[in-house]
């Protein structure tokens, strides 16, 4: 499966989503720069996280007027698979191809932790391998990682399952300690309505390998080349 790995200024992760998805999975990942407009024949676009542009304005939202993201515009409209981790979440959420917004941590600083997350809805391309209720042990590295949406926006993400991971205790339980930046319902991930787009906080590229300290991130990428085929 060909993946595509866009660069922006700032940009963090890029080269270790691109590490996670060669060296380890195997796969056909290519490099792409924010001035591109072709992606490159990628079957699944990742917006990996960092700081684009310095994080002005607010975060992700120069990086959505990029020439590349509307050629990931155009793309996800088509039905091509894209995730967002992290920067890549709140560009999405810029770009309106995701609902909702990313915010201030509500202890407003930046946090940087190992956070378990909970799989709400794993009938999707993203999270097909878990199992509904599996938990993930995965890192987190933000400063706006707050989730938050409109009431009648928000009732309708739940309604839809649009929510597939949510921060929770390390045993499984709901608790406000547990959820490390203040995200409305405790949301670490969501969908679009179709469900072909993804944004997450947590990083699976750095959950990967066991001398990462654990490779919970691989079943998300598993998913994704799951659903390809």
């Amino acid at each position: 499966m060909k993946w595509g790995v866009v660069s922006f200024p700032g940009s963090l992760d890029d080269r270790d989503t691109l590490y996670a998805l060669r060296e380890v999975m195997g796969q056909d990942a290519i490099p792409l720069w924010h001035k591109d407009e072709s992606l490159g024949g990628a079957r699944c676009i990742v917006l990996p996280g960092g700081f684009s542009y310095g994080d002005y304005l607010r975060c992700g939202a120069i990086a959505r007027c990029s020439p590349i993201m509307r050629s990931v515009v155009r793309f996800a409209n088509d039905g091509g698979l894209v995730m967002g981790i992290c920067n890549g979440f709140q560009i999405l959420c810029e770009a309106h191809l995701l609902p909702g917004a990313l915010t201030r941590n509500r202890s407003l600083s930046f946090i940087c932790e190992q956070v378990t997350v909970r799989v709400a809805n794993a009938h999707t391309a993203f999270t097909r391998s878990a199992r509904k209720g599996a938990l993930l042990r995965l890192p987190i590295k933000h400063g706006e990682g707050l989730y938050t949406a409109f009431d009648d926006e928000l009732s309708a993400i739940e309604e839809r399952g649009q929510v597939l991971l949510r921060y929770v205790a390390p045993d499984g339980s709901a608790r406000d300690e547990a959820n490390p930046n203040g995200s409305i319902n405790a949301i670490a991930g969501v969908a679009n309505e179709r469900f072909n787009v993804f944004g997450l906080m947590p990083h699976p590229e750095h959950a990967i390998e066991p001398r990462l300290g654990g490779d919970d991130g691989l079943a998300i990428f598993r998913s994704i080349i799951e659903s390809a085929a």
